[in-house]
């Protein structure tokens, strides 16, 4: 496989950052070496140069990117933690972030196609045998393929344990039957990891009752819907997959039989981090815009940015985006280094930077007054494109229900 100058500076920043992330006190200040700085750097580059001066066009379009993602596919951004046996870079939870922020700055639409890739492929990274590897990480390397991740369903959307498409042993092969709804990717992926139950007694307990499997997108049985007119990251492909008798090898079992729903919670956990990642680029990048753009129109004989009431606005949205990559940061650390808070620090930064998103672009708005409504202006995309921040990968309100569930325990622990 060529290996491009941008994927050996990767390879440089894998190698300094499990340097650093041993290191005392990395945590505590969250110092980036200075091959992460050089990676960051080359992704705001990416962001700028490739995706913001296209993702208006997209979004209008609706049209799949792939200009885009062939190109970061080139940088080594779209698998960039396949593991080094499969060729990959392995890169770090926390490094990963960085590329991530600079995405979202650019399109989180163009983010949430490279998010999902990379959560489809988790399942084989954490649970997958050496030949499902081989046959489909290694090819995700070596061309700029795309993968989906098929969970979510009409009936089990948050409540994962709620998911009713069924797979039956059939000898040497697994009969999979079901539909899954909001499947990002499903008209150009190559597979899907999909979620499955293969225990059919209801009292079997969530751990136990469903399995994880890999499906081409080309097997028969396999058809794909509509895509989804939404109402915003329009560029993303969103669609209906249907199952319908669909024979799966007994070796694209991913993991172990009834060990799907864990791999799955593991899968969303390293995937929250990405998010809020994401959502902290679209908050920098509302700011930016209407920072720009109060410096510049003036009202009452003065720029706008010299108005309290917008200087403030600007100050909040400033406050947002620092607090949401600091929690960001820290929640990358906690998930990699598999420490037992990962999912109380992985809520917190998903539902805190997903939720300030939402406010700085809607702050963007106004501060771009009658100009911010405008679809001539890019800060309306930056609402459109927030509002699912707060839904996909555990919508806010799940994500306070871990954070208190936490709280609560603790609480108990101490009383």
């Amino acid at each position: 496989m060529r290996r491009s100058v941008a994927r050996l500076s990767l390879q440089l920043a894998h190698n300094y950052s499990a340097e650093a992330a041993t290191a005392e006190g990395y945590f505590a200040g969250f110092d980036l070496t200075q091959a992460q700085i050089e990676l960051q750097n080359s992704a705001k580059r990416f962001a700028k140069q490739e995706i913001v001066p296209k993702a208006g066009k997209y979004d209008e379009t609706g049209q799949f990117p792939w200009e885009i993602f062939r190109k970061a596919h080139e940088l080594g951004f779209t698998s960039c933690d396949v593991p080094e046996s499969c060729g990959g870079l392995g890169l770090d939870l926390l490094t990963k972030s960085l590329i991530f922020e600079q995405i979202g700055y650019g399109c989180t639409g163009v983010g949430t196609i490279m998010m999902v890739n990379d959560l489809a492929q988790t399942p084989l990274i954490l649970a997958g045998s050496e030949q499902l590897r081989e046959k489909y990480l290694t090819p995700m390397l070596e061309e700029p393929n795309v993968a989906a991740y098929a969970v979510t369903e009409a009936g089990a959307g948050s409540d994962v344990a709620g998911v009713a498409s069924r797979a039956i042993r059939d000898g040497d092969f697994y009969m999979l039957n079901g539909s899954k709804v909001w499947i990002t990717n499903c008209g150009v992926a190559k597979w899907f990891f999909v979620l499955a139950r293969t225990n059919a007694d209801p009292k079997c307990p969530a751990s136990k009752a469903f399995t994880g499997f890999i499906v081409d997108a080309d097997q028969p049985g396999v058809s794909v819907g509509k895509k989804e007119k939404n109402m915003g990251q329009r560029c993303s492909d969103t669609r209906t997959v249907t199952f319908e008798n669909v024979r799966i090898p007994m070796e694209n079992v991913v993991g172990e039989i009834g060990g799907g729903f864990k791999i799955v919670m593991r899968a969303f956990d390293r995937t929250r981090p990405l998010v809020s990642a994401m959502a902290t680029g679209l908050s920098q990048r509302a700011l930016d815009e209407a920072g720009a753009y109060a410096m510049e129109r003036r009202t009452f004989g003065k720029r706008i940015a010299d108005h309290q009431s917008v200087a403030f606005k600007l100050a909040d949205m400033a406050m947002n985006v620092e607090l949401s990559r600091v929690m960001t940061r820290k929640s990358a650390y906690e998930v990699e280094n598999q420490r037992p808070s990962g999912n109380y620090y992985s809520s917190i930064a998903k539902c805190f930077a997903a939720d300030m998103s939402n406010k700085n672009a809607s702050e963007a708005v106004q501060i771009f007054g009658g100009n911010g409504f405008n679809t001539e202006y890019p800060v309306e995309k930056l609402l459109r494109d927030a509002k699912i921040l707060q839904i996909y990968g555990g919508t806010s309100e799940i994500q306070r229900v871990v954070v208190s569930k936490n709280v609560i325990r603790s609480l108990s622990a101490t009383s």
